[in-house]
Order: C-alpha cells, then sequence, then structure tokens
C-alpha cells in the first residue's frame, strides 16, 4: 500500500516479497558501521526481519519503516519512516538508503514527506530521531529536516551512544 509521494519518490509498506532488496540494505558496510549488524544473512531472515519489524509495527502501531522507491525508474532505493522503540515515549524517525543513492537529497525529502505525513494523518507532535555521532550526512539530514540535538544516549542493541535529535511538528 503506497503511503505518500513526493517529488521524486513513492513510500509505501514494505512486503516480504521486499526481502531480497532488504537482505542487500541491511548488509551494506555502512549499515553495519552506522546502524549495525541485524545479523540478517539470507533471505529467509529477511523475510523473519520485515515480519516481525515494519510489517508488525504497521498492525501493531499504524505506521512503520516504509520503502522509498524513485517514482520515475521504479527502483527501491531505500527505506523511511516511523519506529517505535520502548526506550522512547516518542516515534523515532528512521531511514537507510544503498550507499550508491546517498548525496542525492533522497533521504531529506523521504524524511520531509514521512513528517508531513505524521503530522496530518496520524496526528502526532513530536517525533524523535537517534544517529551514530560519527554519522555526518545523517546528522545533517536531520538538521535539514528542522531536528535539534537533545542529547547523547546509550541504548541496547546498539554498541556505543548514539546522538538523540526532536522535533515539534505544530
Amino acid at each position: 500500500m503506497n503511503i505518500l509521494k513526493t517529488g521524486r519518490l513513492i513510500l509505501r509498506e514494505l512486503i516480504k516479497d521486499d526481502a531480497l532488496f532488504v537482505l542487500d540494505l541491511l548488509n551494506e558496510p555502512a549499515f553495519h558501521n552506522y546502524i549495525g549488524d541485524k545479523g540478517i544473512r539470507d533471505q529467509t531472515a529477511a523475510r523473519e526481519y520485515l515480519q516481525n519489524g515494519p510489517i508488525a509495527s504497521y498492525q501493531k502501531n499504524g505506521y512503520g519503516l516504509y520503502l522509498v522507491k524513485e517514482a520515475t525508474s521504479g527502483s527501491s532505493i531505500g527505506i523511511c519512516g516511523l519506529k517505535k522503540r520502548s526506550t522512547f515515549d516518542l516515534p523515532d524517525l528512521g531511514y537507510a538508503f544503498l550507499e550508491k543513492y546517498w548525496g542525492q537529497g533522497y533521504a531529506t525529502e523521504a524524511g520531509s514527506g514521512v513528517l508531513n505525513y505524521a503530522q496530518k494523518e496520524l496526528q502526532l507532535s513530536r517525533i524523535v530521531a537517534i544517529t551514530h555521532p560519527d554519522n555526518k550526512g545523517s546528522i545533517n539530514v536531520l538538521m535539514k529536516l528542522g531536528f535539534r540535538f537533545k542529547n547523547v544516549v546509550n541504548l541496547s542493541g546498539f554498541d556505543g551512544p548514539s546522538k538523540l535529535f526532536e522535533i515539534d511538528l505544530n
């Protein structure tokens, strides 16, 4: 199901058939460095990740991570959406793109679309985001989107500290 469209992108719910793309994305070196190794090594594990992660989140929370596709080519280029972490009271903006699509404004465009959707459709007023302290590209995206740095946090499942950002959508 399509969730939103921006000038260049279409965001839709992830499905189990997206397992091969997700397998590639989750095993890129930058994903391992900045987000972490999810231990997904084959399509079966990728399908389970999708079922127990984004797909379960749509049903439980009414939102989740979405597949980002280029509108003109139809190519899958990344994921972007909202996560509900037990650590935070607020939803968390998350995104990851194949490295060959970095530096083209896709993360900012997708993130802006998700924030607009969160405010207008989901009636959310505040969102958080976390990033690896060394991920300058991600920090720049968050700043462009209007997030402000809040503090450094240590989260279970992450190697080392993360920078926590927040945005007020009102």
